[in-house]
């Protein structure tokens, strides 16, 4: 029997990818801790799509339902808290809270988001999630055929254009700034019929997140139903990187196809560990990183003997 703060298994991050791994875990009867701060990152957005059985749903819904179910599970444990530190130990790690706890386990999962770093636009971040979108496939259904905007330039610009030009025809680049989109690039989006607007962007007027127009800093204005943008972003939790964990030059973990990090015994899964940002595929990492983890330990106890 594991005592309080000893567990096979630690997961940082108790959202959806999080929950999924501890599911997997505790109903392989292993003892699992789930540290997580209630911070997730699709706390603003109203519905949740692209993920069968639960298209429609607020995260929140969804999410509950899922905690409800994996804490059925005896075996697992919900720790709320913010995982500030984490060492290695002779029997595998320790991991410290912001409220000086101290919990240890063999094996750890890092389900724990990216923090997306808002730009400096008035009324952004009130629309994050909302109106302010990143995904066509959770989102683009909902303003087909609207009017859209895209903020963003260079590359990035160009593969959205392609991408949402496939959802509306109502379409305009806002590069914020001067262009960086090639020649090559401007005469093809341009043949698209897709305006491209260079004026610095001074705030975003919206109703309760849902945007009404933007103003920009000549003070003129162009009405919009969405946009479409992909801020930086930076990992939520600073300790795969401190416990060696290697860091893309995207800014993800690097995990292999079974989620697994640079580090032994460490894994990873979510968005912190993917671009992929929905709560299917969420799921499903957390499924694969639950699942190879236990069969990891399984493997070694079974060699033990």
């Amino acid at each position: 029997m594991k005592s309080d703060s000893h567990f096979d298994v630690i997961i940082i991050g108790g959202s959806f990818s999080g929950l999924s791994a501890a599911m997997a875990l505790g109903r392989a009867l292993r003892h699992v801790l789930i540290i997580d701060s209630g911070k997730p990152c699709n706390r603003q957005t109203p519905h949740s799509h692209n993920f069968i059985t639960q298209d429609g749903k607020t995260p929140q819904e969804i999410s509950s339902v899922a905690k409800a179910q994996v804490m059925a599970y005896p075996t697992v444990k919900f720790f709320n808290g913010l995982a500030i530190n984490g060492l290695k130990t002779d029997s595998g790690y320790k991991i410290e809270t912001d409220d000086n706890r101290t919990f240890h386990a063999q094996k750890l999962i890092f389900a724990s988001g990216v923090k997306d770093n808002m730009p400096d636009i008035k009324g952004f971040s009130d629309c994050w999630g909302i109106s302010v979108i990143h995904c066509p496939y959770c989102h683009g259904y909902e303003v087909r055929k609207e009017k859209t905007g895209i903020l963003a330039n260079g590359d990035f610009a160009f593969h959205y254009a392609q991408l949402i030009n496939h959802w509306t025809k109502d379409l305009t680049i806002f590069t914020n700034g001067k262009s960086t989109l090639t020649e090559a690039q401007t005469k093809q989006i341009n043949s698209h019929n897709i305006k491209i607007i260079e004026t610095e962007i001074n705030s975003i007027n919206h109703n309760n997140g849902y945007i009404d127009s933007l103003m920009f800093k000549d003070k003129s204005t162009v009405k919009l139903k969405a946009l479409y943008a992909r801020p930086n972003f930076e990992q939520h939790c600073k300790i795969p990187e401190t416990l060696g964990c290697e860091i893309t030059e995207q800014g993800f973990i690097k995990v292999d196809m079974m989620q697994k990090t640079t580090q032994k015994s460490i894994y990873a899964c979510g968005d912190n560990a993917s671009p992929m940002r929905s709560v299917a595929y969420a799921v499903a990492a957390g499924n694969v990183a639950g699942a190879v983890l236990n069969n990891e330990i399984i493997e070694a106890e079974f060699t033990a003997k």
